[in-house]
């Protein structure tokens, strides 16, 4: 199992930094964007709706795998801290089970929408134009399904370490 985790690490860290792109590109076409808008009278067409559509998706959805890697989600442990650590870790394993159950369906579900707004060639209406972002829903088919195959490996792995230490 673990080197099934050191396997999926390098995949994890580029969807890592395509986020911290996204967000990157995002912050200077905002500013060509704005600028452009301030100072030749010119906006950049299409702003919003890449900001929205591309951007903002990829820099929210990408980096899942990698939080959940580095156990950067959100924890109250305002009960928990004073349980012993054996608790503690089976705890951990029922919550990440359930955390992989709700993102099968996450996952399954922007799946068959990806599949469905693909087909319908997905366009937004910018200015006098159009722009495709059917490509934008598969970021998160794409960020659910790596988190989602990172956490089944490590209940893997939690599992077999609580097993040894019985």
């Amino acid at each position: 199992m673990n080197r099934l985790l050191k396997w999926i690490e390098p995949p994890i860290h580029i969807l890592m930094w395509m986020g911290v792109l996204a967000g990157l590109l995002m912050m200077l076409h905002v500013t060509a964007d704005a600028s452009g808008r301030t100072f030749f009278n010119h906006p950049l067409p299409g702003t919003t709706e890449i900001v929205s559509a591309y951007y903002m998706v990829a820099a929210a959805y990408l980096p899942w795998a990698w939080v959940a890697r580095n156990d950067g989600h959100i924890q109250v442990n305002l009960f928990t801290r004073f349980a012993p650590p054996a608790f503690n870790a089976w705890l951990d394993i029922v919550v990440k089970c359930a955390t992989v159950a709700y993102l099968a369906l996450f996952t399954w579900q922007t799946f068959v929408r990806a599949m469905q707004q693909t087909r319908a060639g997905e366009v937004w209406q910018a200015g006098s134009g159009f722009v495709e972002i059917w490509q934008s829903r598969w970021l998160l088919p794409l960020a659910g399904a790596m988190m989602l195959l990172y956490l089944v490996l490590r209940v893997g792995a939690d599992l077999a370490g609580q097993i040894r230490r019985r």
